[in-house]
């Protein structure tokens, strides 16, 4: 691991300048009003949500369309004799899928059903052979083959899977006020663990919001691991990833370019896209 470097090398926003640039022309551009107010806004609005993170869930819960889909989710299951015949109920899908982390397999739930009712145990299985972390965790925890509906319908699972389809609905609703938001939310709880480069690669959020934050390219993820492992540490002495003032100034540069590149058209990772590649919120 590298040493530690300048704070104000890695942060230029903290010093004043940016690459020759005032970063105080670009606060006030991405958000408004005077450059103090504007800085403060990103890390204002993680705090905010995660001040209110339990009132809010429970708040979006009760949404509508939300509160509706969680009623239909309990009772289908509940009532439910067969797993293969509950997985072809399209809300069940949508809940369970969106609350792991697999929301982006909705448009393709013959193969999500079958991938779901695999069997976990058989190397030659559709889930061993996809070969994916994320279904594995999902199958593994229902374990449908194994176990037809006894895990899912327990109770607590049950209130879970509900908790979780809220949680992304919510997460989703931040991500559309400021960009990044979510990721942010979910770096900061995990950022005293971090112990080396490899953890970061292999979990979509940190990766993101650390590179995102040193200004490493996306291009990166097309070299070997080792480039990779040593374009992190070059610029971050991960130790600091405990001190809690330094992951506040890693998680507004992130925020800051989130809001930058948003501003200028490019497209950012929704969240589904980031959770996917993630553990989920239930498995």
């Amino acid at each position: 691991m590298s040493s530690s470097i300048n704070y104000a090398m890695l942060f230029p926003s903290a010093s004043g300048t940016a690459n020759g640039t005032d970063s105080n022309n670009l606060l006030s551009a991405l958000y408004g009003g005077s450059a103090t107010r504007g800085a403060a806004n990103p890390l204002r609005a993680l705090r905010t949500a995660e001040a209110n993170q339990t009132r809010d869930i429970a708040t979006t819960a009760k949404q509508p369309q939300v509160a509706r889909d969680i009623a239909a989710f309990t009772k289908a299951v509940t009532n439910a004799k067969d797993p293969a015949k509950l997985l072809t109920n399209p809300t069940v899908m949508k809940v369970l899928l969106t609350a792991n982390g697999l929301a982006d397999q909705l448009g393709f739930t013959a193969l999500a059903r079958k991938t779901l009712l695999s069997n976990v145990n058989t190397p030659t299985s559709l889930v061993n052979r996809l070969n994916s972390t994320r279904w594995k965790a999902a199958v593994t925890t229902y374990d449908f083959a194994n176990k037809g509906l006894s895990v899912l319908q327990n109770p607590k699972v049950i209130a879970t899977i509900a908790n979780g389809y809220a949680e992304i609905t919510w997460r989703q609703s931040l991500d559309a006020a400021t960009p990044g938001l979510s990721s942010a939310l979910t770096f900061r709880s995990q950022a005293a663990t971090v112990t080396s480069a490899v953890q970061i690669l292999g979990d979509a959020i940190l990766r993101d919001v650390v590179t995102t934050a040193l200004g490493i390219p996306r291009e990166i993820a097309f070299q070997g691991i080792p480039a990779q492992e040593k374009a992190i540490t070059n610029r971050l002495d991960l130790t600091k990833l405990k001190d809690k003032h330094f992951v506040d100034t890693l998680t507004q540069e992130y925020l800051l370019n989130k809001a930058s590149a948003s501003a200028g058209g490019q497209k950012t990772p929704s969240l589904d896209a980031l959770a996917i590649q993630s553990r989920g919120l239930v498995v």
